[in-house]
This record gives structure tokens, sequence and C-alpha cells, in this order.
């Protein structure tokens, strides 16, 4: 399915017509050549940018925003307004609740868990697999769980089998190779705890932040970022 005059509908709980917005160069519905055999089950009110390819046999909410290129395989289930940004790749297996913000550059591995409102930065990468290459550990592949509106930063990497409590914030940069309690920040390779979330310094009292002027704004939009 590549054209917007194709692009699905689905009927919300009050009878409204829930239109799809697809750019050109969209696949939904391309023909898994393993697992399930089911076909795509996708809901309403779906923007799909150029180069997003939806692999048959998984379940997808109403909401589904893409960026460009995005890659979601088959056996996922996705729930309701879900995000998932430029050059993503959720793998096969995957499971991803309501509200999930995925940015670009991220690598979701075949079963991996996000739960509801959770947030993944650019470039964040899930690993599954304990020993690449051997049988044994193909047949135990598992990628990290990750809980209700936990916050993982930029660039982090997230071993197999890992848990992320249900609020917790990873830092930029960190390899996350144990379980980290809800509520709580990791920094670090390997990650360690370092604080609660709640004895973060809150924004408005903090003397390192600069909001940008308008000149900045200027400066940007003009191709010529400040070098203030």
């Amino acid at each position: 399915m590549t054209a917007l005059d194709d692009a699905p509908k689905t009927t919300s709980a009050n009878g409204a017509d829930l239109p799809n917005v697809l750019d050109e160069n969209v696949v939904v519905g391309y023909q898994a050549e393993r697992g399930s055999k089911e076909p795509l089950d996708m809901g309403g009110d779906a923007r799909l940018r150029s180069g997003t390819i939806i692999y048959t046999g998984s379940r997808i909410g109403n909401g589904l925003t893409t960026g460009h290129n995005v890659i979601v395989r088959e056996d996922c289930e996705i729930g309701e307004d879900v995000s998932i940004w430029a050059n993503t790749v959720v793998d096969y297996g995957v499971r991803i609740g309501d509200r999930v913000k995925i940015h670009t550059n991220c690598y979701i591995s075949q079963f991996t868990v996000i739960e509801d409102d959770a947030f993944m930065a650019p470039g964040v990468n899930c690993a599954n697999d304990l020993y690449p290459g051997n049988d044994e550990s193909a047949d135990v592949m598992a990628g990290p769980h990750i809980g209700k509106g936990a916050q993982i930063g930029v660039g982090v990497t997230l071993l197999p089998y890992v848990k992320i409590g249900a609020g917790a914030i990873i830092g930029s940069g960190a390899v996350v190779t144990k379980d980290i309690p809800a509520g709580m920040v990791a920094v670090g390779n390997p990650a360690r705890v370092t604080k609660a979330v709640a004895d973060l310094v809150p924004i408005s009292t903090r003397d390192d932040i600069r909001p940008p002027s308008s000149s900045d704004h200027a400066d940007t939009q003009n191709g010529n970022p400040s070098n203030d």
C-alpha cells in the first residue's frame, strides 16, 4: 500500500472514521517471511512518512506516527498514540504500550517490552542475545523490559534481560547491564544508580540553563548556529 488514496480507515468507538495519512513510498502490509502469517491489524488516525515499512502479522492501535525510513517488523503489538521517528527499526516480537515515544536512529531488538508513556531518546540500542551466534542463546533471546514512564537518554545501550523500573531515568551514553529500580537515576558504563528521580535538581533552580534567545532562533533559521 503506497498511495494516500489507499490509506486504510478504521472506525472509533463513537462511530467516527479515523483516516490514515500516508506519504508516497510507504508500504503497509509487507509480507513477512517468518513468524505469523496473519494480516496486519492496524488502527486509524496514523501519519506514516515516506520510507516507512510495516510488516504483516502485527497489531497496531490508533494514532501511530512515524518519521522517514521507519521499519516495524512482524508479530509486534503496538498501543495507541505511539510515535516512532526517523531511521528507527522495531524488530519482530516487540511489545509497545500506549503513548510511547521512540526517537530517531534507535534499534528495538526482538522481544523487547516498552510499557506505557516511556521515552527513548535518539540512538538508543537494545540487545537481546547473550552469546550471539550460539544456538542455545538464540533459543532464549529476550530484549530489555522498559517500565512505564521510564526515560532513556541519548545513545544508551540496554543489554538483554535488563529491567528498567517505572519512572527511572537512564543518563546519556550509559550501558545498562543490570536492573535499575523504579524511580531511580542511573548513569555510566556500566550504569550505576546515583540518586532518586525525586532528588534531581528542579529545572527552575538550575544555574546552567540558558534558554535560547530570539537571536539564537534567527541565526539557526538562517543556517548560522550561534557560537556564543
